[in-house]
């Protein structure tokens, strides 16, 4: 049953360009669902580079693991992305699905298997029957184009409630340079390096190493900086594609002026994508901004931030629209990190709600709540004891949760 969509979704949707030497074709291939694409296909043109960011989860899925085995050689020719199952914790039969699907994709494109990058995403623990590619991947590959981007968008969707898109363009040496992304997520979201799904693809020439660079850079403050509920996917998978079709003179070296403008116009992407997936976080009413400042350290304060962002009991007061500061205390003094109770300022939007220890002498318990009756809310907390500064974008926790969550294989 298809779930309303989020209350935060955006009201527009971004109109990624066509990638000149990327075309795709998006199908029903049945994984899991019925009445819906679950399967999508991307082929690249000869040359096109790859990175990626996988995630650090200890318990990976099999698509996980060939996508890692496959980076070190930085290029690509075919994205095969399927939904419905995650092919994670299948044992020896998700390897040989993953190495199954890479054969038939391979065969339907015309390159080797080691060109072809996966990423599965929905259920885990039940094994992926890679015989339902076999027929519709080698339809797909006759049906590829390189618009629009909604389709793949909704292809690899699972509980999300709308599709995620973004894009950026930028000038380098008086040529137009395009980027296109997707991303997918929704629950079981709190990357330890991407959302569960996102793809980017771009037309610049740029060698694999600088992009790798790029990429991991910029998901440090983007899909490493959100969370919905505190659980890190087995599934978490970004992978950026570089064609080189545009007509500059190549990006080698991370030094390189044009990288850094290349990386900037990248980072936008990737945030624009990280903020849909906390937007549609399930059940969420809330889009929240949490931001810690004057910690010892940035890493200090992305822990503190993150404590706050993942409290239940913090998510569940802005889900009742309650200006609770004791829970954001009892969060910053739960992290693990160094902390002066007496320092201590907090503030909710622009309003002031404790400082030095305890109530703000002006605060306005009417003023706070009305203002947690907004759906884009800011918690500040200053630490008073360095320089370090940090934030996390999260979302209420609602009954809505549950009630998905509840029933998901059901």
């Amino acid at each position: 049953m298809a779930l309303p969509v989020s209350p935060l979704a955006p009201q527009t949707h971004a109109v990624p360009p066509a990638i000149a030497g990327v075309r795709f074709a998006t199908a029903e291939a049945g994984i899991r669902y019925k009445g819906r694409t679950d399967v999508l296909l991307a082929v690249f043109d000869p040359g096109t580079v790859v990175a990626g960011v996988l995630t650090r989860s200890l318990c990976p899925s099999a698509a996980v693991d060939w996508c890692r085995a496959q980076l070190p050689a930085g290029s690509a020719r075919a994205l095969v992305v399927n939904s419905g199952n995650a092919n994670a914790f299948t044992g020896l039969k998700g390897i040989e699905a993953v190495g199954l699907t890479a054969e038939i994709a391979a065969k339907a494109v015309g390159c080797r298997p080691d060109e072809v990058f996966l990423a599965s995403t929905g259920v885990i623990g039940e094994p992926l029957d890679a015989r339902k590619f076999d027929g519709v991947l080698q339809r797909l590959a006759g049906e590829l184009a390189d618009a629009p981007w909604m389709g793949p968008a909704r292809a690899i969707m699972t509980t999300d409630t709308f599709p995620k898109l973004a894009e950026a363009r930028l000038d380098i040496d008086g040529t137009e340079i395009a980027i296109a992304g997707i991303a997918k997520g929704s629950g079981m979201i709190a990357p330890d390096m991407a959302t569960m799904l996102s793809f980017v693809f771009t037309d610049a020439p740029i060698a694999a190493p600088v992009l790798q660079a790029l990429l991991a850079r910029h998901n440090r403050t983007s899909f490493n900086a959100i969370t919905v509920d505190s659980d890190t996917s087995t599934s978490d998978t970004l992978l950026a594609f570089a064609t080189g079709k545009a007509a500059i003179d190549p990006i080698t070296d991370l030094d390189d002026p044009r990288a850094e403008a290349f990386g900037q116009a990248l980072g936008d992407v990737l945030f624009e994508l990280a903020m849909q997936v906390v937007r549609d976080g399930e059940g969420a009413t809330k889009f929240v901004t949490i931001t810690v400042r004057s910690a010892q350290s940035d890493e200090s304060a992305e822990k503190i931030a993150r404590a706050i962002a993942d409290s239940p009991l913090v998510k569940t007061a802005i889900a009742g629209e309650d200006a609770n500061w004791g829970r954001v205390v009892m969060a910053v003094g739960k992290a693990g990190q160094p902390a002066d109770r007496d320092r201590l300022t907090i503030a909710f939007g622009d309003i002031t709600v404790a400082r030095n220890g305890e109530r703000a002498p002006d605060y306005s318990e009417e003023a706070a709540s009305a203002y947690m009756k907004g759906q884009d809310l800011a918690i500040t907390v200053d630490m008073g004891l360095g320089t370090g500064e940090a934030s996390v974008y999260t979302c209420d926790l609602t009954h809505g949760y549950i009630d998905i969550n509840g029933s998901y294989r059901s």
